[in-house]
């Protein structure tokens, strides 16, 4: 292999590569749930101008004044400048200073800023480093783990997606399709090609994955109906507000186990719902009874769910199993 590549390849490599995807996931975590709620707003205005469906649903003429709501709200949309992964340029919330290149710089310009921004020396959140250093983090410990291959390429585009869901889910409690449908694909295409677990482990665990909390979902409904009482820390809790909090998005969490269970084979599924609820269950119980959740709030299962899979995949899963008692 050219030492170039090798050494691009190397935990330092990579290292130095998960700063700058852990600066583009900044972008995403920020930029992605806007765009969506944008695109959501744009469909309400198109439903709202739908007299047809209106006749269908409530059997009479719709009101004038929707369709009138409905065109006022498509020529605000309109106004809105262009929002993408790529426009507009990075910017100060607070001033709207533009960020120049050599204020973006990973961890680095944070440091020199001192956590701030340049023109009106708003505070800048700590998070930004935290997730380009996590990146970071966790591609180094692939490439350590698997060594210098392309393979370990795709690995730390699994770890990268699972990142970025992880935060939007803790900002938004939306786990975004976009993301974890491609995630789940690319798992069986991966299995497929013969890059990761057997392709019938894959797709038993994409199955497996996705029932196994859909099961959960349904008996925790049936045996309680929908008054049951407030429990942050629980895991029905949590499958509960994430199957009915977006319903545009769908099970977002049922989807992220089925991608995981796609990645690491329907062995992982277990090991990586059990990681996943003891930290989650810890996590809010502290924030219960520390009064930092709301009432009314709930922790997102995502980002732990997001934690156990890639615990599992650092660990690795015979090794998972066997400190279970289970290989």
């Amino acid at each position: 292999m050219n030492p170039v590549v090798q050494w691009l390849l190397s935990p330092a490599g990579l290292a130095l590569l998960g700063l700058l995807v852990g600066s583009f996931l900044n972008v995403v975590i920020h930029r992605l749930p806007r765009m969506l709620e944008r695109q959501w707003w744009g469909e309400c205005a198109r439903q709202l101008g739908d007299e047809e469906s209106h006749r269908r649903i409530f059997g009479v003429a719709m009101p004038a004044q929707l369709p009138a709501s409905a065109r006022e709200l498509e020529q605000r949309l309109q106004t809105l400048e262009p929002l993408d992964l790529a426009r507009p340029d990075s910017r100060c919330p607070a001033c709207g200073h533009r960020i120049r290149w050599f204020e973006n710089v990973p961890v680095l310009s944070w440091l020199w800023l001192r956590g701030r921004c340049s023109a009106c020396g708003t505070a800048i959140g700590p998070r930004y480093p935290l997730v380009e250093l996590l990146t970071a983090a966790l591609f180094a410990a692939l490439g350590w783990r698997l060594g210098a291959q392309p393979l370990t390429l795709l690995w730390c585009a699994v770890a990268a997606v699972l990142v970025a869901l992880s935060f939007i889910d803790w900002d938004t409690t939306v786990l975004p399709d976009q993301m974890t449908l491609p995630l789940a694909w690319g798992g069986l295409l991966a299995a497929a090609a013969g890059w990761t677990v057997k392709l019938p482990d894959a797709v038993a665990g994409a199955a497996a994955g996705y029932l196994s909390l859909w099961t959960v979902y349904w008996v925790f409904k049936l045996l309680t109906g929908s008054g049951a009482p407030h429990r942050p820390w629980r895991l029905v809790h949590w499958l509960e507000r994430a199957a009915t909090g977006k319903e545009g998005m769908g099970y977002g969490d049922f989807k992220l186990l089925a991608a995981l269970g796609a990645w690491l084979g329907w062995q992982a599924v277990l090991p990586v719902l059990l990681a996943g609820s003891a930290v989650g269950a810890v996590v809010g119980l502290v924030m219960k009874f520390s009064g930092s959740l709301r009432e009314g709030r709930y922790v997102p299962f995502g980002p732990f769910l997001a934690g156990g899979g890639l615990l599992v995949m650092l660990v690795g899963t015979p090794r998972v199993l066997a400190a279970l008692g289970w290989a």
